[in-house]
């Protein structure tokens, strides 16, 4: 018997094939039957024909061979038959990679810290992810705060541990805690193991600070200021970092000042180098996370806002609570 189907004359320009159809074609190609097919997935053998000649319109081509007996594949059917099974498993790892990114605290979670915060609060940042969010994919990015904003900005970085206040429009920052600055001295400076400095200590003495582009140099410049020490006051720039700044001050080329946090790891190599605690109110600075204001996942950065402020109590700071 003659087949009474009509090949199509060309493919339907005003049409795209939909998923329903790319489905129910693939499931005959697998079946070569319209009753198994329609069965496979759930749809009526007239619904299910309907859509594969609704397809074969579409497209423009005879993707089946129709007999009273038999289903076959035409030429063009078992070529697109591959390309059908391909779309539908690329849609179908959209959906699951959807459903991923839909559950909080999974994929990745870009993180920037700034170099002098890293070293200190890191080892406590990763206890707690690998322990409360096993499957977050947490990379971390050390850079100074303008590189860190930049990549914020930028869409780079989702999420920064750093100093605040920033003021920057567009960026909310959730803040963690207070830490004091420790004054560090050479043994046998006359500062040295005092708990009463004053402030006003810093006028005149000689001050070794990281380069320029640190927001800790920043900050203890605003202090000294604050003290009265004017800009004319010898201020030695030598270090890159917090490591080589304290061992300069070891060695007797100066004082410098060191985040509560960064004081153990910095000084306890060393037994050249002594501490010393400013009277109340001791200068201080604060830490946050930031992220862009309105962030899709901002509801999981203030979670994780809160779970951080809970594991650092063990730490020498004082943890603010969430509207701080």
């Amino acid at each position: 018997m003659a087949s009474p189907y009509s090949p199509p004359h060309g493919p339907n320009r005003g049409k795209q094939p939909s998923l329903s159809q790319l489905r129910a074609f693939v499931a005959v190609a697998e079946h070569l039957h319209f009753r198994d097919a329609a069965a496979s997935i759930g749809m009526s053998q007239p619904a299910l024909s309907g859509a594969v000649s609704a397809l074969e319109e579409a497209l423009g081509a005879q993707l089946l061979e129709r007999t009273t007996r038999k289903v076959l594949l035409s030429p063009a059917g078992e070529r697109l038959a591959a390309r059908a099974r391909a779309v539908l498993d690329a849609v179908a790892e959209l959906m699951e990679e959807a459903e991923a990114a839909r559950a909080p605290f999974t994929g990745a979670l870009r993180l920037g810290v700034i170099p002098t915060v890293a070293p200190y609060l890191l080892p406590t940042v990763l206890r707690l992810i690998h322990r409360r969010y096993p499957d977050l994919d947490l990379q971390v990015h050390e850079e100074q705060t303008s590189s860190l904003l930049e990549g914020l900005t930028a869409g780079r970085l989702d999420l920064l541990l750093l100093a605040v206040p920033l003021g920057v429009p567009g960026v909310t920052e959730l803040p963690l805690f207070d830490e004091d600055f420790v004054l560090v001295t050479p043994e046998g400076h006359p500062l040295a193991g005092r708990d009463d400095i004053p402030r006003e200590a810093l006028k005149e003495l000689r001050l070794l600070l990281l380069d320029e582009g640190h927001c800790l140099r920043d900050q203890a410049l605003d202090i000294c200021r604050e003290a009265g020490r004017t800009d004319g006051a010898e201020v030695t720039t030598t270090a890159a970092g917090l490591a080589t700044l304290v061992q300069l001050v070891a060695g007797g080329l100066g004082v410098t000042l060191l985040p509560r946090t960064a004081v153990t790891v910095e000084t306890a190599r060393n037994h050249a180098l002594w501490t010393g605690l400013f009277a109340e109110p001791a200068p201080a600075r604060r830490i946050a996370l930031a992220t862009r204001t309105g962030a899709a996942r901002y509801a999981e950065f203030e979670e994780l806002a809160e779970a951080l402020r809970g594991a650092m109590r063990d730490l020498p700071v004082r943890v603010l609570g969430a509207g701080s």
